[in-house]
């Protein structure tokens, strides 16, 4: 499966370093004797994708590495850092192509533009826009995060390029030169899509919230096990693309063995692995009070208390000790909400005072996943 998707993106990657290459070349040297900032600020970006390329095979090689005792996660990672390259390279692209084109718009030269100009503008469009389809589409195929900035920026390239051909027939027909303006509207284009792809590359290093539908799944599947009432806590950590390692709380009844436990464990963590390729390497347990009646009603009262608080997404882990008289549980608030601690507090109070003979004890959970 690592072996498929590396000889995609590294096959990918060179098709649009050549395209990338040949694109250049034929657009400096059109743009030099047509004296075009526009056209050769488009040849700069085109090599800027090439490097982006080659960035992309050096990395996708790299975070290929088996995993060693220094590294026991592998080097998946690898291509998040990659990707910040090439947003970095994306980006300088923009910025030296503004500054060139400023410099044009404050001392202005003619172009010179020819219909051997517009054929080779309007196949540079044409190449763009294949190349960008082709490569995002092997992209999303393989869940390659470089691929589909490349894929992507390839598609806004064939955009930008149809204004600098635009400026290049209003010129022929009107004698009217705008391609210094199309330029810096070129590189301000070049410049968000840099700095959107670096967010994104950073928030990929500091880790970001699992994804939903892949969340929701997980727990479904994780219920569907007979014994487990409930699943929470699901924590992914990304080591690279479709690379989880990861851990969840069960709620199981309280008549289960641990051997028991253990046989349901070591199944449900099989099941995920084998079907989203996710490794759970710790399932924890929450114990589910199944022999007092009494104790439900306490549940329900509890819970009536901590959802009448606002932002209060989730309460689970209900378990009373009548032996040593504890009443536990975890609550997860809304992120949204800036008193959390407050809250927290207000509701442990209050359940206090209702049950002043149990010894309290609420975790304050953390909204990971959904």
């Amino acid at each position: 499966m690592r072996n498929n998707r590396e000889k995609v993106v590294i096959k990918t990657s060179i098709v649009s370093i050549i395209s990338n290459i040949i694109l250049a070349g034929f657009k400096a040297l059109v743009g030099l004797l047509a004296n075009s900032i526009a056209i050769i600020s488009d040849a700069i970006n085109n090599l800027s994708d090439a490097l982006s390329s080659i960035i992309t095979i050096v990395g996708t090689k790299l975070a290929g590495k088996a995993p060693d005792k220094k590294h026991p996660y592998g080097y998946g990672r690898i291509e998040y850092m990659t990707s910040m390259i090439v947003s970095a390279i994306v980006l300088y692209a923009g910025i030296t192509t503004l500054v060139e084109s400023t410099k044009k718009i404050i001392h202005p030269e003619t172009a010179d533009y020819s219909s051997i100009t517009i054929i080779i503008l309007i196949a540079g469009i044409i190449v763009k826009f294949i190349l960008g389809i082709y490569v995002k589409k092997k992209g999303r195929e393989v869940n390659s995060d470089s691929l589909i900035a490349s894929g992507t920026d390839a598609f806004n390239d064939g955009i930008l390029s149809i204004s600098v051909l635009i400026s290049a027939i209003i010129y022929i027909l009107f004698k009217i030169s705008l391609e210094a303006y199309v330029a810096v509207l070129l590189s301000i284009f070049i410049i968000k899509f840099g700095l959107e792809l670096i967010k994104e590359s950073v928030d990929n290093i500091l880790g970001v919230r699992i994804e939903s539908d892949l969340a929701r799944k997980i727990k479904k599947e994780i219920v569907k096990e007979e014994k487990i009432q409930g699943a929470y806590d699901l924590v992914l950590n990304d080591y690279g693309p479709d690379k989880y390692l990861g851990s969840v709380h069960i709620e199981v009844p309280d008549t289960l063995t641990v051997a028991e436990i253990d046989k349901i464990s070591r199944k449900v963590t099989k099941i995920i692995q084998n079907k989203y390729g996710v490794l759970l390497h710790t399932i924890g347990v929450y114990s589910v009070n199944t022999k007092d009646k009494n104790i439900m009603h306490i549940q329900k009262e509890i819970q009536e208390i901590v959802f009448s608080h606002k932002g209060i997404l989730q309460m689970h882990g209900f378990y009373v000790d009548e032996n040593d008289k504890l009443l536990s549980f975890d609550i997860i608030i809304d992120f949204k909400v800036k008193n959390r601690e407050e809250i927290y507090r207000n509701i442990y109070d209050e359940i206090k005072n209702k049950y002043p003979d149990y010894n309290i004890n609420i975790t304050l959970d953390i909204d990971i996943s959904d």
